[in-house]
């Protein structure tokens, strides 16, 4: 197999585009990641993650601009490319019929992989996933955890220079969810590349060092989470729900007060202390509030809005 070492910028597009049935879905993308970098990609449904990730590995042609992956021009190189490219996909797309370590053995095969290096870069990635006491079951012995950390494992097998990550923990219960984070950290000190989509604000705030925010194919932010929410959106948040108008209307008299917004029964004011409508709240008028400091959904809800895109 042949050995790419990482440029920087590992990633660069310059007006990378594409269409689907005259629908703009990415629009003239610029973007450029650095080798090391752990970069989050957040967007609402239809935002054109996923679409920008197919076309990162050449599983998708672009329609125009310019892509370079591990400094080679995409798509023409993308089967040079995709042999320093792991890639864990939002479903588990695991072998049932093979074992543990047989889908991790199978897999590297597909990559010219000798047996006795396969031998070692099993039992390696066996022990990374803590998976070792499970090498010999079934896929369908897995708890969902499991799987997904063999899914990660497998995405390992061939040393990869990037690893491309489509929502890896939806649908795991919240242990399941920290241990893939802790084996995403590992990573990130080895020095891989991480690119990851997911619609968990809390993930990508704490794992990422760099978050891009995508809406209808292009870039509303880029930054370091911290970052994003320090400059994007105002210090705190109340959250107050089920108000009676007159409420709100007192609540709203609070002088710093920054912004307002409702959906559904829940009323959001946005400021720096607003301890004039705290007081109010406290006096015993309504108790069904939650006062916070700004997260990166905030963020996210203020760039791409609180309508549905399904």
């Amino acid at each position: 197999m042949n050995v790419i070492s990482p440029p920087s910028p590992i990633v660069k597009s310059v007006k990378l585009s594409k269409l689907y049935n005259n629908h703009q879905v990415v629009n003239a993308l610029n973007l450029s990641i650095d080798a090391g970098c752990f970069c989050g990609i957040l967007g609402p449904n239809g935002a054109g993650k996923t679409t920008t990730l197919r076309m990162l590995v050449g599983h998708c042609p672009m329609d125009e601009g310019e892509l370079s992956v591990l400094g080679l021009a995409m798509p023409e190189n993308a089967s040079l490319v995709r042999e320093s490219v792991g890639i864990v996909p939002q479903m588990d797309n695991l072998d049932p019929d093979f074992t543990v370590k047989e889908n991790l053995f199978v897999y590297g095969r597909f990559y010219g992989i000798g047996s006795e290096e396969l031998k070692i870069r099993t039992k390696e990635l066996l022990e990374f996933a803590s998976l070792e006491e499970k090498a010999d079951c079934k896929i369908s012995e897995l708890s969902g955890g499991m799987k997904r950390r063999l899914t990660l494992a497998r995405a390992l097998i061939n040393k990869p220079k990037i690893l491309i990550l489509d929502e890896p923990t939806t649908g795991l219960d919240p242990q399941a969810r920290q241990a893939i984070w802790q084996k995403l950290r590992e990573l990130k000190k080895q020095g891989l590349t991480l690119i990851l989509t997911t619609h968990y604000m809390e993930e990508a705030e704490r794992l990422c060092d760099r978050v891009i925010v995508m809406d209808q194919g292009e870039v509303m932010a880029d930054s370091p989470p911290k970052e994003l929410i320090r400059d994007e959106i105002e210090s705190h948040v109340l959250e107050v729900h089920a108000a009676s108008e007159e409420l709100v209307a007192r609540l709203k008299q609070d002088k710093s007060l920054a912004r307002y917004e409702k959906s559904g029964d829940i009323h959001f004011f946005y400021g720096e202390k607003l301890n004039e409508a705290l007081d109010r709240l406290e006096q015993g008028e309504h108790d069904d509030f939650l006062f916070r400091p700004a997260n990166l959904e905030d963020v996210f809800i203020k760039l791409t809005g609180r309508d549905l895109c399904e």
